[in-house]
């Protein structure tokens, strides 16, 4: 069993920055692909980011890459999103997901977070 909360979500203006927390409880933390996932008001969850179990592999949603980095401290079952450059595109609920194998759908993922809002403003 794995629990996850996040944190770290607010508002923030565009080309502002924000770094979102995942802090996840349980001892098969390290064996799980850990990644994030949002939903934006009206419209379905999709991927963002995903790391491999060690950190050593890393994917990135194309509409955010080069923006986001995704990273991982197994030693304090947390994993992190340093997001830069905010469009108000980004605004959206950010969900932590633990998931069985290194993807980017949500079928693979085996645990969620409770979420935190993102808002970005003009």
């Amino acid at each position: 069993q794995v629990q996850l909360v996040e944190s770290g979500g607010g508002l923030v203006q565009a080309g502002g920055s924000l770094r979102l927390s995942c802090a996840a409880s349980g001892r098969t933390f390290s064996s799980y692909a850990m990644g994030w996932f949002r939903q934006a008001p009206g419209k379905e969850r999709e991927f963002v980011a995903v790391s491999s179990w060690s950190g050593g592999s890393t994917y990135y949603a194309d509409s955010v890459k080069g923006r986001f980095t995704i990273s991982r401290d197994n030693a304090k079952n947390a994993v992190y999103l340093q997001m830069n450059s905010l469009k108000p595109e980004d605004t959206a609920v950010y969900y932590c997901a633990a998931l069985v194998r290194l993807g980017v759908y949500a079928r693979d993922v085996h645990y969620w977070g409770v979420g935190t809002l993102v808002t970005v403003s003009s």
